[in-house]
């Protein structure tokens, strides 16, 4: 298997799409062998087939008391900028803001694939449709006392307690995606002379990370326990507790989640690293293009969304000082 594939899972379309009619289906099917083809990401793959079968779903339930919804709930070529416009004031009303967010841009894929690349409509109906407006979230960092406090849950030379404090500081010391994390391979690891992790990113972008000595020496400890485990031949490095199975990603975000109610920190989740590493990373004065290599990024966007609420806190640290409406 080529090694840009070892890490995805196959996704079941026709599970995905059953139900829905001729039509829709066999537009769906097309796309995803399109997107297959050009190598996209399982996780973008299954956002996108996801987004456009909601879709073909929601309208299917407005034909019901819509007559004039049939057409579209019938055939994708017939979808109209109102039709999409309805759905997403849906998905903001039932969902989130944000998830309404994503349904366009994965619905934008679908209808400029329908419009360019097979030339089934003369235009998008997604052109005119406004992205819906989503509030700025400051996601707290993960401080380093909650961290130690998760850390400390996983004292112990049990298989779980060495795995467990292994992700946790690798997350914590590389500020890595969930995915990138849960998809790595034992062979992704080197420890012998460079102390590094090549981590798989999105758009089939391959980084390697070095380790701290705290993370390098988690991560021998894991191993040397893992090597133990009846599922030690697994190329997968993260392994269940009981089994022969890998541990995926919902897995670990449990674990993270069980970790957290344990030490009495809320809220715990991967990302929250992700934004601790921007955060102390601007704080030391480092560079943000050194940044968005090291996380991964290819958008400038990135490095303010992630910074924003660590931004927040470095301007109320120089505002105490200033002493501005105290001097009176």
């Amino acid at each position: 298997m080529l090694d840009l594939e070892r890490h995805l899972m196959p996704i079941d379309a026709g599970k995905m799409l059953a139900g829905l009619p001729a039509p829709w289906r066999g537009f769906l099917e097309d796309w995803h062998r399109s997107l297959r083809s050009g190598n996209y990401p399982e996780t973008t793959r299954y956002n996108y087939l996801l987004a456009a079968a909601q879709l073909a779903r929601y309208l299917q339930d407005r034909a019901k008391s819509a007559p004039d919804t049939a057409e579209a709930a019938h055939d994708p070529t017939a979808v109209a900028r109102a039709h999409v416009e309805e759905f997403q004031a849906w998905m903001v009303e039932t969902r989130s803001p944000a998830t309404a967010l994503n349904k366009h841009k994965a619905l934008q894929q679908f209808f400029e694939w329908l419009a360019l690349d097979v030339e089934e409509i003369d235009r998008s109906p997604m052109e005119r449709v406004r992205q819906p407006k989503t509030p700025q979230k400051l996601i707290p960092i993960m401080r380093d006392d909650d961290t130690r406090r998760i850390l400390d849950t996983c004292r112990g030379r049990a298989f779980v307690d060495r795995r467990d404090e292994a992700i946790i500081r690798l997350l914590y010391n590389t500020g890595a995606r969930l995915s990138e994390v849960a998809n790595l391979h034992v062979d992704d690891v080197s420890l012998a002379d460079t102390d590094t992790i090549r981590y798989h990113g999105k758009g089939a972008k391959d980084r390697r990370v070095r380790l701290g000595p705290k993370t390098a020496r988690a991560m021998s400890r894991y191993l040397r326990t893992r090597s133990q485990h009846k599922g030690s031949l697994l190329a997968e490095l993260w392994l269940a507790d009981r089994g022969t199975r890998a541990l995926a990603a919902n897995g670990i975000k449990l674990m993270l989640k069980r970790r957290g109610q344990r030490a009495g920190v809320a809220n715990v989740h991967a990302h929250r690293w992700r934004h601790n590493f921007a955060h102390e990373w601007k704080r030391a004065g480092g560079d943000t293009g050194d940044l968005m290599l090291l996380l991964g990024w290819t958008s400038d966007d990135m490095p303010r969304h992630y910074g924003a609420s660590a931004a927040a806190e470095r301007a109320q640290e120089s505002q105490s000082p200033v002493g501005i409406g105290e001097r009176v």
